[in-house]
């Protein structure tokens, strides 16, 4: 038998929570046609503007062929565009379209529903606990969120959960101003 501390550990309780968010949003998004790794690449240009494809795969956690694929369906949906990396040519420059501003708008809401159904037993003060806590493990672990290039703001300035309005910020895809982050 294999045999570990499960009950203890932070990883598995982070990770099954995530697999199940993973599991509502895909639900949620499948009507729409659109798969979770595409909800994925959306919400990360969302918060970069955009990127190249290694950056974005390595945003994501994927490997650059797995993401390629992705990419490749997303731009025949007509979701994102490729140019070319005016510094480097041999680079791609991920960007969304139009019909994506179009897209994000009816799946942030299905974001929004997701999160509140997550979160719907917790207290502010559960919530605020909880966000301290991810961002004191991936201060521990080294992986502090990047500053966003668009915005000057770290990821979880991004989306701060605002005590006094039971919302959360979610910024607009593309967005450069912070005022205009919608809740």
């Amino acid at each position: 038998m294999l045999e570990y501390d499960w009950e203890d550990s932070v990883g598995y309780w982070i990770c099954s929570a995530t697999h199940a968010f993973r599991r509502a949003m895909s639900a949620e998004l499948a009507p729409l046609g659109l798969t979770l790794r595409q909800w994925e690449v959306l919400a990360y240009l969302s918060v970069r503007g955009n990127g190249s494809q290694n950056e974005i795969a390595e945003g994501l956690g994927l490997e650059p062929q797995t993401l390629h694929s992705i990419i490749g369906r997303m731009e025949k949906a007509e979701l994102i565009q490729r140019e070319n990396c005016p510094n480097d040519r041999r680079k791609n420059v991920i960007t969304p379209t139009a019909k994506a501003e179009k897209v994000w708008a009816e799946v942030a809401p299905i974001s929004r529903r997701v999160r509140s159904r997550a979160i719907s037993e917790l207290s502010k003060s559960q919530l605020q606990a909880l966000k301290e806590s991810c961002e004191k493990i991936l201060h521990n672990l080294g992986e502090v969120e990047s500053t966003s290039r668009n915005t000057g703001q770290t990821c979880s300035e991004l989306a701060t959960y605002d005590a006094n309005s039971d919302t959360t910020e979610i910024p607009v895809l593309g967005a450069t101003d912070p005022a205009s982050r919608r809740t």
